[in-house]
C-alpha cells in the first residue's frame, strides 16, 4: 500500500485526485501501475484501477489476471469494480472507503455479489488513515483554491 500511496501523490502533478492502483503477480512483483489521469487525459475512464489493469494485461499478454492482487488507495467505484471482475482479479486490497461511490462494501458490494459469476476477496482499510488524509488534503486545497 505504501507504493500505491507514493504513486497517488504523483497524480497531484496534473491536478488529478490522488488515487493509485498496483497489480501484483503471485510472486509479489508489480506488473501494472496506474494513477488517476482523468484531468491529464481528459478521459472519464482514466481511473487508477483501469490503467493498472490495462498495464498488467499488456505486461502479461493476457486479460485474465487470475493469480494477481490489486492494491488501490481508494475503494473501487462501480466502473472499476466491473473491470476488476471482468479481468478475474481474485484479491483486492484498498485503503480508504468511498462513502459516495464505493463498490466494494460501502455503497455497493459488486466485488462480492453472489449473483455474479466471479467474486473477489476484499481486504479493506489497509493504511486507511494515510489514504484518507491524502484525499482530504487534496479536496480541502481544491476548495480553498476555488473559493
Amino acid at each position: 500500500m505504501r507504493e500505491a500511496i507514493a504513486s497517488a501523490k504523483l497524480a497531484l502533478e496534473h491536478g488529478d485526485v490522488p488515487v493509485a492502483a498496483l497489480v501484483f503477480d503471485a510472486s509479489g512483483t508489480a506488473i501494472g501501475v496506474g494513477r488517476n489521469e482523468r484531468e491529464l487525459r481528459q478521459d472519464p475512464t482514466a481511473h487508477a484501477e483501469i490503467l493498472a489493469l490495462r498495464a498488467a494485461a499488456e505486461a502479461t499478454g493476457d486479460w485474465h489476471l487470475t493469480g494477481t492482487t490489486l492494491v488501490v488507495t481508494l475503494e473501487p467505484c462501480p466502473m472499476c469494480a466491473g473491470a476488476i471482475l471482468a479481468a478475474r482479479v481474485p484479491v483486492v486490497v484498498f485503503g480508504a472507503w468511498d462513502d459516495k461511490a464505493g463498490a466494494a462494501g460501502s455503497v455497493y458490494d459488486l466485488l462480492r455479489d453472489r449473483r455474479l459469476p466471479h467474486r473477489v476477496e476484499v481486504f479493506a482499510g489497509v493504511e486507511e488513515e494515510a489514504c484518507r488524509r491524502l484525499l482530504l488534503d487534496f479536496f480541502v486545497n481544491a476548495r480553498s483554491e476555488g473559493a
